[in-house]
């Protein structure tokens, strides 16, 4: 079991990069609770496994026990809803099926943003990364589409530009200069 928990945090890793399945990211990418499932199931084996010949070593392994039936669901439950921060979400004009999302990932007042391109729905939907952006000292103002097939980031200094394929995957990135306030 420890094993499988394992594998299946190896897995939600894996689609945790650009282009992965969101849906098996979503599921799967949680160390805390994955991990911490494999260590548990581990010590218990450990545990179950020795044989206690003195009253000192049993009341120590019982301690050890109700540390981990009762905090162990206080943490799996911690490690569930501390997720990200304030997700904004905004769809491709007439392509609802392509969302640009930015993802507040700072755990400070200043906020520090991941930029993704979700495409399409469903168990097939992709995330494409676009990176990460600082509001405080970076140069990151917004992320907009300019087009149907065209994400635009403004910064401070310049502007950068992401084409969108017709498979839903970005371009590199072209910098342009950002226009002169009018």
């Amino acid at each position: 079991m420890a094993l499988l928990a394992l594998l299946a945090y190896a897995v939600g890793r894996y689609e945790s990069r650009s282009g992965g399945l969101v849906v098996v990211e979503h599921w799967l990418n949680h160390p805390v609770l994955l991990v911490g499932t494999a260590v548990v199931l581990t010590a218990v084996a450990l545990f179950i496994g020795m044989e206690f010949r003195t009253w000192v070593s049993q009341i120590g392994c019982s301690v050890a026990l109700v540390a981990l039936i009762f905090g162990g669901p206080l943490i799996a439950f911690l490690a569930l809803v501390s997720g990200e921060g304030r997700i904004d979400r905004e769809a491709s004009p007439g392509r609802p099926d392509r969302v640009l999302t930015m993802t507040n990932v700072a755990f400070s007042i200043d906020p520090i943003y991941r930029v993704e391109l979700v495409a399409g729905t469903g168990w097939s939907a992709r995330h494409w990364s676009m990176g990460i952006w600082n509001t405080r000292g970076g140069d990151f103002v917004r992320a907009d589409w300019s087009g149907p097939d065209r994400i635009t980031i403004t910064g401070r200094k310049k502007v950068t530009v992401f084409d969108v394929h017709p498979d839903g995957s970005l371009s590199e990135p072209r910098e342009e200069p950002r226009p002169p306030k009018g």
